[in-house]
């Protein structure tokens, strides 16, 4: 595969991952802060720390007012990273965290908010401020809620890996956890046999007491071969919940919910690919073969990617051996267009199949 075409891919997987899963908050650095405050929209402006409790109290309503705000063009809903970018919190005197404040269109002097830290508060306060009439937005969730009617159903379903926390309403860590976890659940929210819950375990304490659960939040995961609950003791970022939930579950998805380079690939048949490449003309229907045979070994998710390579090695031999380069290409252009997440995967998954072709040549 050319240089050309392997920028080609990676830029395009960002410019996907960036344009999808883009958050209704506006990232704000030493870079773009000018560049999208003070000018010709009105702007409220998060100032917080990575480890800041008051921060992580705040997120899923800060992240409210941001979707409520998505669709208004006179007002931008920004945050900063002062861990990251201290010259621009030191520019506007922030010193404790979070600071929220307020800039009007055209201008770089702000206001200090001083209300209340909840969605309705801050949307009150910009709707004064910029003279718009937004409501709250509902925001649906992609965390399987469990109740005594669902629990058993869902987390003791044998053909479903499951993770499932424990939570109380009145929880402090509980709080700081959610928007993290709900995360969580939109990055795996297309792998069917991965279930992301919670049960609030203030109200249903019988099964919080079967499951061991004396403190909040306490994190179970249950999967397809036990259903005994077993404790999760890694660490609580985004990050490390992902790592965790492809070693146990066998996905391949990173933090934003796209498929890495890892996805759709089977080692075996990788061997069998380099040979296939490599091959005469007579010897590729012999090692076409041997990938057939390979294919109908697999079992699960293994035997769907089993069958992308089969395609791929089949159009190989009828197309020639540029098939391979050429079909990347097409799908980029198709990638281009809007596609649905579920079709990006498809395509994902077919590209990586079809990169280990290319990269064989």
């Amino acid at each position: 595969m050319s240089s050309k075409t392997l920028f080609a891919f990676g830029a395009l997987a960002l410019l996907f991952v960036s344009s999808v899963f883009a958050d209704d908050v506006v990232v704000l650095t030493e870079e773009n802060f000018e560049k999208e405050v003070g000018q010709d929209r009105a702007a409220l402006v998060e100032f917080y720390a990575p480890w800041c409790g008051h921060c992580k109290k705040l997120a899923p309503e800060y992240e409210k007012l941001g979707a409520s705000f998505k669709k208004a063009k006179s007002v931008l809903i920004g945050k900063v990273d002062c861990d990251e970018h201290k010259s621009v919190c030191s520019k506007f005197g922030v010193s404790g965290y979070p600071t929220i404040q307020w800039f009007p269109k055209g201008s770089l002097e702000p206001k200090k908010y001083e209300g209340a830290r909840t969605s309705d508060a801050l949307v009150e306060f910009v709707n004064k401020e910029a003279g718009t009439n937004v409501k709250i937005a509902a925001i649906p969730s992609n965390v399987v809620v469990l109740s005594q009617d669902n629990f058993d159903d869902v987390a003791l379903d044998k053909t479903k890996d499951v993770l499932v926390e424990f939570y109380a309403p009145w929880c402090g860590h509980c709080k700081s956890l959610a928007p993290t976890y709900e995360k969580v659940a939109t990055a795996f929210k297309l792998d069917g046999d991965v279930v992301i819950a919670n049960l609030d375990a203030d109200k249903y304490k019988n099964i919080a007491e079967k499951y061991g659960v004396s403190g909040y939040p306490t994190l179970k995961f249950f999967p397809k071969g036990n259903k005994d609950g077993e404790e999760y003791g890694g660490g609580r970022d985004l990050e490390d919940f992902v790592n965790f939930i492809n070693e146990k579950c066998g996905t391949s998805r990173d933090a934003k919910g796209q498929l890495t380079s890892k996805a759709g690939i089977v080692a075996s048949l990788d061997e069998l690919v380099k040979e296939f490449v490599k091959a005469g003309n007579d010897e590729k229907k012999a090692i076409f073969s041997k990938i057939d045979e390979e294919v109908g070994k697999l079992e699960g998710s293994a035997a769907r990617y089993g069958k992308i390579y089969l395609k791929a090695a089949k159009n190989s031999l009828e197309k020639g051996g540029d098939y391979a380069n050429k079909e990347i290409q097409r799908l980029e252009r198709i990638l281009e267009k809007s596609v649905n997440p579920t079709k990006a995967d498809e395509f994902t998954l077919k590209k990586n199949v079809l990169y280990t072709f290319a990269s064989s040549s």
